[in-house]
Protein backbone atom coordinates (compact mmCIF):
# COMPACT_ATOMS: atom_id res chain seq x y z
CA UNK A 1 0.00 0.00 0.00
CA UNK A 2 1.62 3.47 -1.15
CA UNK A 3 1.21 6.55 0.83
CA UNK A 4 -0.31 9.61 -0.75
CA UNK A 5 -1.06 13.28 0.22
CA UNK A 6 -3.43 15.57 -0.78
CA UNK A 7 -2.74 19.38 -0.26
CA UNK A 8 -4.60 22.54 -0.38
CA UNK A 9 -4.85 26.14 1.38
CA UNK A 10 -8.03 27.02 0.10
CA UNK A 11 -11.60 25.67 1.32
CA UNK A 12 -12.62 25.43 -2.12
CA UNK A 13 -9.71 23.40 -3.32
CA UNK A 14 -11.83 20.26 -1.17
CA UNK A 15 -14.21 19.65 -3.59
CA UNK A 16 -11.13 19.16 -5.95
CA UNK A 17 -9.50 16.62 -3.74
CA UNK A 18 -12.19 14.85 -2.72
CA UNK A 19 -13.10 12.85 -6.11
CA UNK A 20 -8.98 12.21 -6.12
CA UNK A 21 -9.27 10.91 -2.53
CA UNK A 22 -12.44 8.36 -3.32
CA UNK A 23 -10.52 7.34 -6.33
CA UNK A 24 -7.00 6.44 -4.44
CA UNK A 25 -8.80 4.81 -1.26
CA UNK A 26 -11.18 2.22 -4.11
CA UNK A 27 -7.37 1.56 -5.43
CA UNK A 28 -6.78 0.57 -2.48
CA UNK A 29 -3.74 3.33 -1.40
CA UNK A 30 -3.28 5.24 1.55
CA UNK A 31 -4.27 9.16 1.59
CA UNK A 32 -3.66 11.42 4.03
CA UNK A 33 -4.52 15.57 3.49
CA UNK A 34 -2.60 18.64 4.79
CA UNK A 35 -4.71 21.36 5.18
CA UNK A 36 -3.72 24.70 5.70
CA UNK A 37 -4.94 28.32 5.87
CA UNK A 38 -8.93 28.44 5.39
CA UNK A 39 -8.76 24.35 3.98
CA UNK A 40 -7.88 23.62 7.85
CA UNK A 41 -10.38 21.38 9.61
CA UNK A 42 -12.03 20.44 6.32
CA UNK A 43 -14.61 16.65 6.08
CA UNK A 44 -13.75 13.93 3.96
CA UNK A 45 -16.47 11.78 2.26
CA UNK A 46 -13.67 8.96 1.84
CA UNK A 47 -10.99 7.79 4.31
CA UNK A 48 -8.68 10.06 4.72
CA UNK A 49 -6.46 10.71 7.63
CA UNK A 50 -5.73 14.37 8.53
CA UNK A 51 -1.88 15.34 9.00
CA UNK A 52 0.08 18.23 10.02
CA UNK A 53 3.52 19.38 8.56
CA UNK A 54 5.83 16.68 11.12
CA UNK A 55 3.82 13.61 9.83
CA UNK A 56 3.56 14.93 6.57
CA UNK A 57 7.62 14.53 6.36
CA UNK A 58 7.25 11.50 8.22
CA UNK A 59 4.55 9.64 5.62
CA UNK A 60 7.16 9.88 2.76
CA UNK A 61 4.40 9.94 0.41
CA UNK A 62 4.82 8.59 -3.48
CA UNK A 63 3.14 11.96 -4.46
CA UNK A 64 1.98 15.08 -3.55
CA UNK A 65 -1.26 16.51 -5.14
CA UNK A 66 -1.58 19.89 -4.62
CA UNK A 67 -4.95 21.87 -5.51
CA UNK A 68 -2.91 25.46 -4.46
CA UNK A 69 -0.78 27.55 -6.21
CA UNK A 70 2.26 25.97 -4.22
CA UNK A 71 3.48 23.08 -2.47
CA UNK A 72 5.64 22.44 0.65
CA UNK A 73 8.75 21.45 -1.96
CA UNK A 74 10.40 19.27 0.91
CA UNK A 75 8.33 16.84 1.60
CA UNK A 76 9.29 13.72 -0.31
CA UNK A 77 7.15 12.41 -3.45
CA UNK A 78 6.45 13.62 -7.12
CA UNK A 79 4.96 17.22 -6.87
CA UNK A 80 1.39 17.25 -8.90
CA UNK A 81 -0.73 20.12 -9.42
CA UNK A 82 -4.29 19.55 -10.16
CA UNK A 83 -5.36 22.93 -10.64
CA UNK A 84 -7.96 25.29 -8.50
CA UNK A 85 -9.94 26.30 -11.36
CA UNK A 86 -10.01 26.53 -15.01
CA UNK A 87 -8.68 30.01 -16.87
CA UNK A 88 -11.06 32.42 -16.67
CA UNK A 89 -8.49 35.32 -17.83
CA UNK A 90 -8.53 37.24 -15.08
CA UNK A 91 -5.42 37.94 -15.21
CA UNK A 92 -2.87 37.95 -17.99
CA UNK A 93 -0.89 34.37 -18.47
CA UNK A 94 2.58 35.42 -16.52
CA UNK A 95 0.52 36.33 -13.46
CA UNK A 96 -2.28 33.61 -14.09
CA UNK A 97 -3.33 30.38 -15.06
CA UNK A 98 0.15 30.02 -16.77
CA UNK A 99 2.21 30.96 -14.36
CA UNK A 100 4.51 28.00 -13.79
CA UNK A 101 6.21 28.62 -9.94
CA UNK A 102 9.02 25.76 -10.50
CA UNK A 103 7.81 23.93 -7.54
CA UNK A 104 5.79 20.90 -9.45
CA UNK A 105 6.58 17.75 -11.67
CA UNK A 106 3.67 16.97 -13.09
CA UNK A 107 0.59 19.45 -14.63
CA UNK A 108 -2.43 17.46 -14.89
CA UNK A 109 -4.44 19.16 -17.13
CA UNK A 110 -8.42 19.87 -17.71
CA UNK A 111 -8.30 19.88 -21.50
CA UNK A 112 -6.91 20.82 -24.71
CA UNK A 113 -6.95 24.79 -24.11
CA UNK A 114 -5.10 24.01 -20.86
CA UNK A 115 -2.80 21.28 -22.39
CA UNK A 116 -1.27 23.21 -25.54
CA UNK A 117 0.34 25.97 -23.71
CA UNK A 118 1.65 24.25 -20.74
CA UNK A 119 3.19 21.92 -23.23
CA UNK A 120 4.78 24.79 -24.63
CA UNK A 121 6.09 25.60 -21.21
CA UNK A 122 7.29 22.59 -20.76
CA UNK A 123 9.03 22.02 -24.06
CA UNK A 124 10.71 25.36 -23.38
CA UNK A 125 12.01 24.97 -19.59
CA UNK A 126 12.24 21.06 -19.20
CA UNK A 127 11.54 20.84 -15.41
CA UNK A 128 7.86 19.98 -15.39
CA UNK A 129 5.98 17.32 -17.36
CA UNK A 130 2.23 17.71 -18.41
CA UNK A 131 -0.78 15.03 -18.78
CA UNK A 132 -3.99 16.08 -20.04
CA UNK A 133 -6.50 13.94 -17.67
CA UNK A 134 -9.85 16.07 -17.08
CA UNK A 135 -10.46 17.76 -13.97
CA UNK A 136 -10.86 15.76 -10.52
CA UNK A 137 -13.57 18.56 -9.20
CA UNK A 138 -15.81 17.27 -12.02
CA UNK A 139 -15.81 13.85 -11.76
CA UNK A 140 -19.44 14.27 -9.38
CA UNK A 141 -21.01 16.44 -12.21
CA UNK A 142 -21.09 13.21 -14.44
CA UNK A 143 -21.45 10.65 -11.71
CA UNK A 144 -24.80 11.96 -10.53
CA UNK A 145 -25.76 12.12 -6.92
CA UNK A 146 -29.58 11.44 -7.17
CA UNK A 147 -30.71 11.89 -3.64
CA UNK A 148 -28.57 14.87 -3.39
CA UNK A 149 -29.72 16.18 -5.89
CA UNK A 150 -33.23 15.76 -5.30
CA UNK A 151 -33.16 17.31 -2.03
CA UNK A 152 -32.37 20.92 -4.26
CA UNK A 153 -34.43 20.47 -6.78
CA UNK A 154 -37.53 19.31 -4.74
CA UNK A 155 -38.31 23.00 -3.52
CA UNK A 156 -38.45 24.37 -7.03
CA UNK A 157 -41.82 22.01 -7.67
CA UNK A 158 -41.24 21.51 -11.06
CA UNK A 159 -39.92 25.72 -12.08
CA UNK A 160 -36.78 26.14 -14.19
CA UNK A 161 -33.97 26.20 -11.42
CA UNK A 162 -31.89 29.26 -11.67
CA UNK A 163 -28.12 29.26 -9.87
CA UNK A 164 -26.12 32.36 -9.44
CA UNK A 165 -22.73 32.09 -8.22
CA UNK A 166 -19.87 34.87 -8.26
CA UNK A 167 -16.06 35.43 -7.52
CA UNK A 168 -14.75 37.07 -4.70
CA UNK A 169 -12.19 39.10 -6.89
CA UNK A 170 -14.00 42.53 -5.71
CA UNK A 171 -13.59 44.50 -9.37
CA UNK A 172 -14.95 41.52 -10.79
CA UNK A 173 -18.14 40.17 -8.76
CA UNK A 174 -21.07 40.45 -9.82
CA UNK A 175 -22.61 40.21 -6.29
CA UNK A 176 -23.13 43.44 -4.88
CA UNK A 177 -24.10 44.73 -8.47
CA UNK A 178 -26.95 42.14 -8.93
CA UNK A 179 -28.48 42.35 -5.63
CA UNK A 180 -31.01 43.97 -5.81
CA UNK A 181 -32.07 42.41 -9.65
CA UNK A 182 -31.82 39.31 -8.45
CA UNK A 183 -34.14 39.93 -5.25
CA UNK A 184 -36.58 40.75 -7.45
CA UNK A 185 -36.59 37.43 -9.45
CA UNK A 186 -36.33 35.83 -6.08
CA UNK A 187 -39.21 37.41 -5.01
CA UNK A 188 -41.39 37.26 -8.54
CA UNK A 189 -41.64 33.56 -8.05
CA UNK A 190 -41.85 31.86 -11.16
CA UNK A 191 -38.23 30.56 -11.55
CA UNK A 192 -36.55 28.35 -8.10
CA UNK A 193 -32.84 30.13 -7.40
CA UNK A 194 -29.91 28.33 -5.92
CA UNK A 195 -27.59 31.13 -4.67
CA UNK A 196 -24.03 30.39 -3.61
CA UNK A 197 -20.96 32.72 -3.42
CA UNK A 198 -17.00 32.06 -3.12
CA UNK A 199 -16.16 31.21 0.25
CA UNK A 200 -13.75 34.26 0.05
CA UNK A 201 -16.64 37.01 -0.74
CA UNK A 202 -17.17 39.46 2.43
CA UNK A 203 -19.45 38.57 4.77
CA UNK A 204 -21.62 41.19 4.27
CA UNK A 205 -22.59 39.58 1.21
CA UNK A 206 -22.71 36.05 2.54
CA UNK A 207 -25.64 37.57 4.70
CA UNK A 208 -27.27 39.32 2.42
CA UNK A 209 -27.80 36.41 -0.63
CA UNK A 210 -28.73 34.16 2.65
CA UNK A 211 -31.79 36.35 3.56
CA UNK A 212 -33.14 35.42 0.03
CA UNK A 213 -33.40 31.74 1.05
CA UNK A 214 -37.22 31.09 1.67
CA UNK A 215 -40.06 29.52 -0.87
CA UNK A 216 -38.67 30.56 -3.96
CA UNK A 217 -34.80 30.17 -3.05
CA UNK A 218 -32.04 28.11 -1.15
CA UNK A 219 -28.51 29.51 -0.32
CA UNK A 220 -26.02 26.45 -1.58
CA UNK A 221 -22.75 25.74 0.64
CA UNK A 222 -19.72 25.13 -1.11
CA UNK A 223 -19.98 21.46 -0.45
CA UNK A 224 -22.81 21.45 -2.25
CA UNK A 225 -21.83 23.31 -5.56
CA UNK A 226 -21.42 20.38 -7.96
CA UNK A 227 -25.51 19.04 -7.02
CA UNK A 228 -26.48 22.62 -7.85
CA UNK A 229 -24.29 22.53 -11.24
CA UNK A 230 -26.32 19.00 -11.72
CA UNK A 231 -29.75 20.64 -10.49
CA UNK A 232 -29.73 24.08 -12.52
CA UNK A 233 -30.91 24.95 -15.96
CA UNK A 234 -28.66 28.46 -16.42
CA UNK A 235 -25.94 29.72 -14.88
CA UNK A 236 -25.89 33.33 -13.83
CA UNK A 237 -22.36 34.93 -12.82
CA UNK A 238 -19.55 37.16 -13.47
CA UNK A 239 -15.84 36.25 -14.35
CA UNK A 240 -15.59 33.00 -12.16
CA UNK A 241 -14.64 29.66 -12.89
CA UNK A 242 -17.84 27.83 -12.22
CA UNK A 243 -19.03 29.39 -15.36
CA UNK A 244 -16.90 27.21 -17.19
CA UNK A 245 -17.21 24.09 -14.76
CA UNK A 246 -21.21 24.63 -15.93
CA UNK A 247 -20.67 25.16 -19.55
CA UNK A 248 -18.96 21.33 -19.56
CA UNK A 249 -22.38 20.37 -18.88
CA UNK A 250 -23.54 21.94 -22.29
CA UNK A 251 -25.70 24.04 -20.24
CA UNK A 252 -26.00 27.70 -20.97
CA UNK A 253 -24.69 30.57 -18.82
CA UNK A 254 -25.39 34.09 -18.50
CA UNK A 255 -22.10 36.43 -17.21
CA UNK A 256 -22.35 40.09 -15.90
CA UNK A 257 -19.54 42.19 -17.24
CA UNK A 258 -17.37 38.90 -17.84
CA UNK A 259 -13.16 40.27 -18.59
CA UNK A 260 -13.28 38.24 -21.35
CA UNK A 261 -16.53 37.32 -22.87
CA UNK A 262 -16.89 34.73 -25.24
CA UNK A 263 -19.35 33.38 -28.02
CA UNK A 264 -20.39 30.81 -25.51
CA UNK A 265 -21.69 33.57 -22.56
CA UNK A 266 -24.95 35.29 -22.71
CA UNK A 267 -22.52 38.78 -21.53
CA UNK A 268 -24.58 41.84 -20.32
CA UNK A 269 -23.59 44.74 -18.30
CA UNK A 270 -26.98 46.76 -17.59
CA UNK A 271 -28.46 44.86 -14.37
CA UNK A 272 -32.12 46.35 -15.84
CA UNK A 273 -31.12 43.68 -18.63
CA UNK A 274 -31.49 40.67 -15.86
CA UNK A 275 -34.95 38.93 -17.51
CA UNK A 276 -34.23 39.57 -20.99
CA UNK A 277 -30.71 37.68 -20.57
CA UNK A 278 -32.37 34.81 -18.54
CA UNK A 279 -35.22 34.35 -21.46
CA UNK A 280 -32.62 34.41 -24.05
CA UNK A 281 -30.44 31.67 -21.74
CA UNK A 282 -33.43 29.48 -21.01
CA UNK A 283 -34.65 29.34 -24.87
CA UNK A 284 -31.08 29.21 -26.86
CA UNK A 285 -30.80 29.32 -30.31
CA UNK A 286 -29.03 26.11 -31.57
CA UNK A 287 -25.90 28.71 -32.70
CA UNK A 288 -25.63 29.11 -29.36
CA UNK A 289 -25.65 25.53 -27.93
CA UNK A 290 -23.34 25.28 -31.20
CA UNK A 291 -20.90 27.45 -29.21
CA UNK A 292 -21.14 26.08 -25.68
CA UNK A 293 -20.73 22.63 -27.03
CA UNK A 294 -17.26 23.40 -28.90
CA UNK A 295 -16.05 25.59 -26.13
CA UNK A 296 -17.20 22.53 -23.71
CA UNK A 297 -14.58 20.43 -25.47
CA UNK A 298 -11.73 22.51 -25.17
CA UNK A 299 -11.30 23.20 -21.98
CA UNK A 300 -13.04 19.51 -20.59
CA UNK A 301 -13.75 16.91 -22.92
CA UNK A 302 -13.75 14.49 -19.97
CA UNK A 303 -17.65 13.29 -19.69
CA UNK A 304 -17.28 9.68 -17.91
CA UNK A 305 -16.66 11.11 -14.44
CA UNK A 306 -13.29 9.70 -14.51
CA UNK A 307 -10.49 12.40 -14.51
CA UNK A 308 -9.32 11.40 -10.80
CA UNK A 309 -8.33 7.89 -12.48
CA UNK A 310 -6.40 9.67 -14.99
CA UNK A 311 -4.50 11.99 -12.43
CA UNK A 312 -3.52 8.86 -10.52
CA UNK A 313 -2.27 7.09 -13.81
CA UNK A 314 -0.56 10.27 -14.97
CA UNK A 315 1.74 9.80 -11.73
CA UNK A 316 2.41 6.32 -12.08
CA UNK A 317 3.70 6.76 -15.47
CA UNK A 318 5.43 9.85 -14.38
CA UNK A 319 7.24 8.35 -11.02
CA UNK A 320 7.92 4.75 -13.41
CA UNK A 321 10.31 7.41 -15.45
CA UNK A 322 7.41 6.95 -18.73
CA UNK A 323 7.56 11.19 -18.86
CA UNK A 324 11.79 11.45 -19.36
CA UNK A 325 13.92 12.90 -17.29
CA UNK A 326 13.54 16.60 -16.00
CA UNK A 327 15.87 19.10 -15.75
CA UNK A 328 16.90 20.74 -12.15
CA UNK A 329 14.46 23.42 -11.10
CA UNK A 330 15.36 27.13 -11.82
CA UNK A 331 16.79 29.94 -9.67
CA UNK A 332 13.39 31.54 -8.70
CA UNK A 333 12.11 28.35 -7.32
CA UNK A 334 14.87 28.37 -4.67
CA UNK A 335 13.59 31.56 -3.61
CA UNK A 336 10.23 30.12 -3.63
CA UNK A 337 10.65 27.26 -1.30
CA UNK A 338 12.42 29.83 1.18
CA UNK A 339 9.53 31.48 1.44
CA UNK A 340 7.34 28.75 2.10
CA UNK A 341 9.64 27.44 4.91
CA UNK A 342 9.62 30.98 6.40
CA UNK A 343 5.99 30.52 6.21
CA UNK A 344 5.41 27.07 7.45
CA UNK A 345 8.19 27.66 9.72
CA UNK A 346 10.44 24.90 8.98
CA UNK A 347 14.40 24.82 8.19
CA UNK A 348 14.82 21.51 8.74
CA UNK A 349 16.32 18.62 5.92
CA UNK A 350 13.99 17.60 2.86
CA UNK A 351 12.40 14.26 3.26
Amino acid sequence: MAEYLLFATERYALPILQPLARALHESGQSVSAWLEGAAAGGQWDSPVKAVGLREALALRPRAVFSAANWVPTFVSGAKVQVFHGFNVEKREDTRGHFRVRGMFDLYCTQGPATTAPFRAIAERERHFAVAETGWPKLDPLFRHGAHEDDALRQPANGRRILLFGSTFTERLSAAPLLFEAIAAEVARGDRYWLLTLHPKCAPEWFDRYRSLAGPNAAFVEPEQLMAAQRSADVLLSDTSSIVSEFVVQHKPVVTFRNRAPKPHMIDFSDSALLPQMLERALSPTAELRAEILRYADAIHPYRDGRSSERVIAATEDFIDGEMGTLRSKPLGARLRNLQIRQRLGYWGPAR
